[in-house]
């Protein structure tokens, strides 16, 4: 695998442990089991499920089979998680072939996209629960290839404007910063 790619992908996984942390980070304790109706996954299930995916990219470098079984808490299901997405980096870092000669852009449109997709449902189902989580320029935001654990930076330009706030919510302070002109 082409250095630049390695670098990207590592790049992508650091993302989405930055992101998954948002949609977590200060979750009310019931969140892990909230399920805003019938046949829809749970966080906690949505993070397994995302743990069976970047697991199953693994075997794209390995072969075999991945699923992970149910675990007790949400707060077990996303150290399982962070475990997984630092196995991932390790592959990915070995520069070891996938399987079939499949190739990085596959490993990035067919699993790593279908993880970051549930991130987004992780962040929709916070907004359900009733604890929705502020907004925050991702452009500006510190995603570190080396930090894939729970451990995440704090918003480098969150927003100081949200149309939707909850009531009560107490816009950041950000110096220095110059809000984007949005056309």
């Amino acid at each position: 695998m082409p250095d630049e790619k390695h670098g990207l992908l590592r790049h992508f996984l650091a993302a989405l442990a930055y992101r998954t942390q948002k949609a977590l980070r200060d979750a009310p304790p019931s969140f892990g089991d909230f399920r805003p109706q019938e046949g829809v996954r749970t966080p906690a299930e949505l993070v397994r499920h995302m743990t069976s995916v970047l697991g199953y990219a693994c075997t794209l470098f390995t072969g075999g089979r991945y699923r992970a079984d149910p675990l007790p808490t949400l707060d077990a299901e996303i150290a399982r998680f962070h475990g997984m997405l630092e196995m991932l980096a390790a592959h990915i870092a070995s520069s070891e072939p996938l399987v079939e000669g499949l190739t990085p852009e596959r490993l990035l449109q067919g699993p790593l996209a279908d993880a970051m997709t549930h991130v987004g449902q992780l962040a929709l189902l916070r907004r359900l629960a009733g604890a929705p989580i502020p907004p925050e320029n991702f452009v500006f935001a510190e995603i570190d290839p080396g930090r894939l654990g729970r451990e995440q930076a704090a918003p480098a330009r969150p927003d100081t404007v949200w149309l939707e706030a909850p009531t009560g919510w107490v816009p950041p302070v950000v110096r220095g910063v110059t809000p984007p002109i949005v056309p």
